[in-house]
């Protein structure tokens, strides 16, 4: 016969276990899959969400072409001081190179307000790659490397599915006390929907890009994240309309550059330089189209001598050998690793659309960007789709067509941008107009100094966080 203290141990144990099981949230592996079906749902979604967006896409431009005439300035970050007996715990995930550079500087300066405050050295903890492990952040996996393989979307959907699961298990054993996320909103908004069940609040820094197309998007993104850090001095009034904790930062590029001497194009330089793009895949797309395009360039003006520049030295194997099998290495150079020093000795530049083109910013270099896209239903449905009058990042920040940007499918307007290239080229008033305006857009994005803001938007989320027992 069972004591009746026995039954009320039992009863008690079975209410404790209950109750941890209620703290410890929803496994990983469930917690993962309510975030695939909730992918799906929205899939499912797309058409009616369409059919209102496009009810709505007139007054959606307008108001924002009213934050293209009203840019802000840099929000002040707050003031830091951890107590010291506070053992800070950050959970990091960054997906890309890009991202991956912002989130080692900005996790350096975490490291470095913690430590300045008497505090424990912080402990870290999350998703990068080898420049994040640099920064002392013990990685858990390495979307990065994957990100750099450049592998098919519906392939990689496992792998990101387990990648998925490991965060939230550590998520749910550690329960950090801030999710600091960088860029790659595909995979950041799920990541924090899953850091919320489990009590964890997550700064996102470098703002996703809703403003352009599918702006129905940040409604999910609004209840996922807890505090938005954007980069443009357009975007936090738009996010802030919607509804979000947003705070202006400034561009991360900024803190990279900030060593790099800003330069304006020598009269002397005669070089047009091509940037294809980051990823091979991207470079196959666009070079030999941009390729064609020098060509006639050099067929309007004489022998203008053209490089192909990237800033990665194992990517020059693959530009070299499309140059052969355009029988173009005859007359194209290509210079790889110190994108700066050819860019600071270039007249112009046919750029692809990204975040280069904030380089060619730096250096004040007169250019024309393209954006080749894959089908040309995606060309049609390019007018009716984006909300902005402009694709390339410098033109929404200088409120004008300061780079002409071209968007097209197939084999596109190959002379219109020989002809545009030609112009600012050769033409002393097109350049000395573009000089003037890209030297403005450069003082409009701010100072440096992003990246150390964001640190400490992210320990003052943290610290308003409860430590777990």
């Amino acid at each position: 016969m069972t004591r009746p203290d026995a039954n009320s141990d039992e009863l008690a144990r079975r209410r404790h276990l209950a109750g941890a099981r209620k703290r410890k949230g929803l496994s990983p592996h469930w917690a993962v899959r309510m975030e695939m079906l909730r992918a799906v749902a929205q899939g499912a979604l797309l058409a009616p969400r369409l059919l209102s967006y496009l009810s709505s896409r007139k007054r959606a431009r307008a108001e924002f072409e009213d934050d293209l005439r009203h840019p802000l300035d840099v929000d002040p970050a707050p003031v830091i001081v951890v107590p010291r007996e506070r053992k800070i715990s950050v959970f990091v995930s960054c997906a890309e190179v890009s991202g991956e550079l912002h989130a080692a500087n900005a996790v350096r300066e975490l490291d470095r307000l913690v430590r300045g405050s008497g505090a424990l050295a912080p402990k870290m903890v999350g998703l990068g790659g080898s420049r994040l492990a640099a920064a002392g952040v013990e990685i858990i996996g390495s979307p990065v490397d994957r990100a750099q393989m450049g592998l098919g979307v519906w392939s990689s959907v496992p792998w990101y599915a387990e990648l998925l699961r490991n965060a939230a298990a550590r998520l749910r054993a550690d329960r950090p006390d801030v999710l600091l996320a960088v860029d790659s909103p595909a995979l950041h908004v799920p990541l924090a929907r899953i850091a919320a069940r489990y009590g964890v609040p997550t700064v996102h820094f470098v703002t996703p890009q809703y403003w352009a197309w599918a702006p129905w998007r940040v409604h999910g993104y609004s209840r996922a994240i807890d505090r938005a850090l954007s980069i443009l001095p357009f975007e936090s009034r738009w996010f802030a309309r919607q509804g979000l904790s947003v705070k202006c930062v400034g561009h991360p590029l900024l803190d990279a550059l900030e060593g790099i001497p800003a330069t304006t194009p020598d009269n002397a330089a005669q070089t047009l330089v091509i940037l294809p793009g980051s990823r091979t895949a991207v470079i196959e797309r666009n070079l030999p189209w941009m390729l064609r395009v020098a060509a006639e360039v050099r067929a309007r003006i004489g022998d203008v001598p053209v490089v192909v520049a990237h800033e990665r030295i194992e990517i020059g194997r693959a530009i070299r050998a499309i140059l052969e099998r355009e029988k173009a290495a005859d007359w194209v150079q290509v210079e790889t690793g110190d994108l700066h020093a050819i860019l600071a000795r270039a007249r112009t530049a046919l750029s692809v659309s990204g975040t280069v083109l904030l380089d060619l910013l730096h250096h004040a270099l007169p250019s024309v960007v393209v954006y080749r896209l894959a089908h040309g239903y995606e060309a049609r449905l390019k007018d009716r789709l984006l909300t902005v009058p402009w694709f390339s990042s410098v033109n929404l920040i200088g409120n004008r067509e300061i780079y002409p940007e071209f968007c097209f499918a197939g084999d596109g307007p190959i002379v219109p941008v020989a002809v545009a290239l030609v112009r600012l080229h050769q033409d002393p008033v097109d350049r000395r107009n573009a000089i003037q305006a890209l030297t403005t857009a450069r003082r409009q994005l701010g100072p440096p100094g992003a990246c150390a803001r964001a640190a400490r938007h992210a320990l003052d989320i943290a610290l308003r966080r409860e430590p777990e027992a």
